[in-house]
Order: C-alpha cells, then structure tokens, then sequence
C-alpha cells in the first residue's frame, strides 16, 4: 500500500485548528491522578466525533479507541492525568483556563501529556479520511493514574484485558525526537525504630533519628558511586520525603521514615537496588528495615489494582524493525533525519516493555522541561508535526515486517 505522506501533512496542518480547540478543552478540565472522569468523557466525545469504530472505557477507566481490525495489533498511548498545579503565585496565567497565541498553547497538561492526546486522536481521522486502514487494528489509549504510578494502567490492560499490541507508541513530550528508553525507578523505604522516652532524659531511650543520621549520610555518597551506562546515563538515589513518630514534641523518637526515589539504569535491578542500601554499614548498625513501597489507590472508578512501586528499566535496539520503521516514516515525512534519543523521566513503558517486553516507542509533541512546571507550554506545530507521524507509523511498520 502506497502512504500518501504529502496527504497526511496537509491534513495535518488542516486540523491544526481541531487539535487545538480539544487540547484546550482537555486542560480546562482539571484531572488530577484518580479524578480523571470528566476529562475521558471529553475523549470518548472527540473520538465518536472524528469516526473511530469503537469507542470504550475499561473497568479502570482507560479510555480505547480502536481503528481497522486488521491481524497487526498496534497501540499509541497517552496518559491524561496531570499533576497538581503546585505554587498558584508561580503561574503566569490560570492553569486551567490556559492561554493561546499564534504558536503556542499553556495549561496543565498542555505537554505532559494531553498534546498527545490531541494529536493521535486526530491522526485517527486522518487514517479514516485517507483509508490508510492496512492490515493493523490501531488502539488509541488514554490512560489513568500515571503521575501517581506510571504503568499501572498497562499493567491492568495487558494482564486482565489482555491487550498486548506488536508494538506501543509512547507519546509523552519529546520535542519531536524519537526516544528508544528510559531509566527505570523505584521508590524504597528505609526504616529505623528506637524507644520512647521523656524528652529531658534522652539517654533512657533510643533515637531513631539519631540512628537514621548517619545513614542519610552514606545513602548521599551511594548515590556518588552508582552503576553508568553509555546511552541511559548514571543511576541516581535521593531522599525525597522524611517521616517520624513520636509521643509527642517533649519526647525521644521511636521512629523514623525516609523515601528515596531511585533511578534505575540498564545494568541495575530492584534487588541490587535494595541490597545496595542494606549492605551500607550504618543500616546494618542501626538495624533499619529497607524495602519497596506498595501502590494500592482506587481509581476514579474505585478499582484497586495494587503494585509494587518498581517501574523497570527498558531500552528498544536501535536496529530494531520498531525503531529503524519510526524513523523512516519520519524521513518520508519531513525529509531529514531525526535525532534518536532517551527520556530523562519515566513513561508508562516501564510496564509496557519494562515488565511485559512488549517493544516501545516514543514520539511526542511538547518539551520534557515543561512537564510538571508552572506556566506549561506546548507549541502548535508540535501538534501538526507529531499528528502526522502518529497517522503513518503503522503503515510504514506493516511495509517493514513484510
């Protein structure tokens, strides 16, 4: 089947307007982790609206639309759920409400990550208005709960809705790049317990803050000497939350609690993470407890599906049939090659191709910079640019496996 690239550009470009009318819709509807109802209804609307031939929503509440019915299972995901808009004195104009001007549109979510939304739905149209429905069933997915733990939506699609496409499209902000990986992550929890006791005799207790003290210590320089990798980079640890328990301000600590967000490079495991920090010779002294967190919100549909806070690491071949077809759409398209790179954060293919070993790739309107700060951005052309790659990847990659 001959891909009529110059057709899906013009197209593109046409229902510039169209994308950006639904990415501003998107963004005025908060949807935050757990609370993202409203704002699938507005996709499930613009999906019937452009022609998909089926439309639902999973008993988490991902939202699937569905394109052919062809044997080739292909998938392109988007997460819309956003994170919290933080300091509102940081923001510039209202984070909700959003702006627009001839090449730019702001708002939570604006790049991380409904631009995607916005673009693949759109591209859906193109295939229909083109009749670029080759031999794939394309899966549109807008998924839940990724800002509170990337990859459990996937987790459930793939393993109780059973939805294991050839290939996924990851379509978090890429500034137009094609991303082949990510490190992974984990979030850990170190413990220590003491014993109480009046806060004017300390010596007749124990103090676990004390104990944790010299563990911070040694955790910061782990972090120094942690595994690198050419292409992913170095992993990484910091301590990102503390926590205490005590009978009261005039008391010794019987506890303490520090988080440590851990980043995974290719080499490295959530068992040699967690031994790492237990052979540390000030966790053994203070005798702490080192393990993962769980994960076990409800949904907005009240589903729980529980998990371990592990998110591995994955990297596709760069000679592989997904990568190397990617990059030719974007050579037909645009006539250039691109850059072949890697996400700095984590996406939804920690479960994809982390956990399942389903191949991913990532291609996505936006820059990574503006996820999760204030006065987020995405650009107009980002929109046009990525609609058009969204509608010719999987032609391009059912003339590649020929």
């Amino acid at each position: 089947m001959k891909v009529d690239f110059s057709g899906i550009l013009e197209l593109s470009k046409k229902y510039e307007p169209d994308m950006t009318k639904f990415l501003r819709d998107m963004i005025k509807i908060p949807s935050e982790s757990s609370d993202e109802e409203k704002v699938i209804q507005r996709i499930k609307e613009e999906m019937i609206k452009v022609g998909f031939d089926e439309v639902r929503i999973d008993k988490m509440g991902n939202i699937i639309g569905r394109i052919g019915h062809g044997k080739h299972l292909i998938a392109m995901d988007a997460h819309i759920d956003t994170v919290g808009i933080g300091e509102i004195k940081n923001w510039k104009f209202n984070p909700y409400e959003g702006f627009e001007d001839e090449t730019t549109i702001g708002g939570r979510g604006a790049s991380d990550q409904e631009g995607g939304m916005a673009s693949m739905v759109y591209a859906g149209k193109i295939i229909k208005d083109l009749k670029l429905e080759n031999d794939y069933t394309l899966l549109i997915t807008g998924t839940v709960q990724e800002e509170d733990c990337d990859g459990l939506c996937w987790q459930y699609l793939i393993e109780e809705e059973h939805i294991k496409p050839e290939f996924v499209v990851i379509t978090e902000p890429t500034s137009l790049n094609i991303y082949r990986g990510h490190r992974g992550r984990m979030e850990i929890k170190v413990s220590t317990s003491g014993v109480s006791c009046h806060g004017s005799a300390p010596e007749r207790g124990d103090n676990a803050i004390f104990k944790m003290a010299p563990i911070l210590i040694e955790l910061e320089e782990l972090n120094k000497r942690l595994l690198d990798n050419r292409f992913l980079g170095k992993g990484t640890l910091t301590v990102s939350e503390i926590f205490y328990s005590s009978p009261s301000r005039c008391a010794v600590a019987d506890g303490c609690t520090v988080s440590i967000d851990r980043r995974l490079t290719d080499g490295e495991t959530f068992l040699s993470a967690i031994k790492e920090i237990e052979d540390l010779d000030s966790v053994k002294k203070a005798g702490a407890v080192v393990e993962m967190y769980d994960y076990a919100k409800p949904s907005y549909t009240g589903l729980v599906y529980p998990t371990q806070s592990y998110f591995p690491t994955w990297v596709l071949p760069e000679d592989h049939v997904v990568c190397q077809s990617t990059v030719k759409a974007y050579e037909n398209l645009f006539n250039k090659k691109p850059l072949v790179d890697k996400w700095t954060f984590s996406t939804n293919a920690v479960s994809i191709m982390g956990r399942h070993k389903i191949p991913c790739i990532g291609f996505g309107p936006g820059k990574e910079e503006q996820a999760h700060a204030p006065n987020e951005i995405t650009y107009k052309e980002h929109l046009v640019v990525a609609c058009a790659m969204y509608a010719a990847i999987p032609s391009v990659y059912i003339e590649s496996i020929k």
